[in-house]
């Protein structure tokens, strides 16, 4: 995969904000790697998300033109260029507008840089996306406002002030950890654990950090930006790495997972890939033919009604169904008509049914044209 960024996006030198976007949505349903197949699926969607953040950026772009691949990176690598886009996180971790309140309550309190010596890594968290069919067909970028735990600011997550005494824990002689024996049946057995005074930190503190009360962590509501492929499926789970929980003693943090709900469609039902539509015919076209407009997703299109159709038969339209994540090309529209019995007849319409009824489905005596005034009538 070429080091490019207009190559890796497949867009023009002069491509605009808009192209640059839709390309990235296309490129990134193709290569993630929860969705994709291929081997190099993480590198080549990292070489796609790093295009698009560069080419979105005003200021960034006009250096990467001038200066070339090879010395933006180089100039990139020695923090020449801070600011970007890190908080959007990958295109398969997103959230709604709104109605999130605290839904992170159970994952903040208690622990923030507490807990043993080592960093660790921050916990995962979850919430949930509702999109329309339409959204999940084109590819949507969506910003969202959610609360959630962040590190302190003001103690940079230790839970004291920076100029706090400290002192050995005599509770663990500042090992951060307890051990007790037990004589038991057995023999002696040993039992080692986090020392409850430090809390496995060793040491002790004359004071709190007054912002956090200790815990490291305060809620602080945070504005994210994601990308949703076209073709996401209802209940798939995308992700935002390092957008999760702070991890203790100053670890990374843990990343955000998004469910993904895709809400019903008044007109079309959606199976996988493909969509299923009913569509209302008269009894004129089903009996003689027509052609009719059948909407889908991107626009309407025509189809042909054979002649002699009958009501609840099923026509399949190629190619335009949704987009398909896993692989190239889209889903299927299965198109089923529906013969609409006509309620109100004028006279010249209900002789007609009815000689047709007298003869039993056979040839009808009636005047050159009868029957093609009357298809338009219905």
């Amino acid at each position: 995969m070429t080091e490019d960024f207009y190559d890796v996006l497949g867009v023009s030198r002069d491509a605009d904000e808009d192209e640059i976007k839709r390309a990235y949505r296309t490129k990134a349903s193709e290569y993630h790697p929860d969705v994709s197949d291929d081997p190099d699926a993480e590198e080549k969607f990292k070489k796609v998300k790093k295009a698009k953040e560069v080419l979105t950026d005003e200021e960034k772009r006009q250096a990467y033109d001038q200066m070339g691949h090879e010395r933006f990176e180089q100039a990139e690598k020695r923090g020449g260029f801070d600011g970007g886009a890190g908080a959007q996180g990958n295109p398969f971790g997103g959230g709604g507008a709104g109605g999130f309140g605290d839904i992170f309550e159970q994952f903040f309190g208690g622990g923030g840089g507490r807990g043993g010596n080592r960093p660790r890594q921050g916990q995962d968290l979850r919430t949930s996306l509702q999109l329309d069919l339409e959204e999940a067909f084109e590819g949507v970028e969506r910003e969202f406002t959610v609360t959630r735990p962040t590190r302190c600011s003001d103690c940079d997550g230790a839970g004291h002030p920076p100029d706090a005494d400290e002192r050995t824990c005599p509770n663990c002689e500042g090992r951060g950890q307890t051990t007790q024996v037990q004589q038991t049946p057995f023999g002696r057995m040993q039992q080692t654990s986090t020392c409850r005074q430090c809390e496995g930190e060793g040491t002790l503190y004359s004071e709190t950090c007054s912002t956090c009360g200790g815990d490291g962590q305060v809620r602080r509501e945070a504005t994210l930006s994601v990308d949703i492929p076209a073709g996401i499926r209802d209940g798939q789970t995308l992700r935002m790495e390092g957008e999760g929980a702070p991890g203790p003693n100053r670890g990374p943090n843990g990343d955000l997972l998004i469910e993904m709900s895709v809400a019903d469609h008044p007109d079309f039902d959606r199976d996988g890939d493909d969509l299923h539509y009913q569509h209302p015919i008269s009894f004129p076209q089903a009996t003689f033919g027509d052609t009719v407009e059948i909407p889908t997703l991107d626009g309407t299109v025509e189809m042909d009604v054979p002649a002699g159709t009958q009501s609840g038969e099923t026509f399949r339209l190629q190619g335009k169904g949704m987009p398909r994540l896993r692989r190239r090309g889209r889903g299927d529209l299965f198109v089923q008509v529906q013969v609409v019995t006509p309620e109100n007849l004028n006279n010249e319409q209900r002789e007609a049914l009815e000689q047709f009824a007298e003869a039993g489905g056979e040839e009808v005596d009636v005047n050159e044209g009868f029957f093609e005034r009357i298809k338009s009538s219905f």
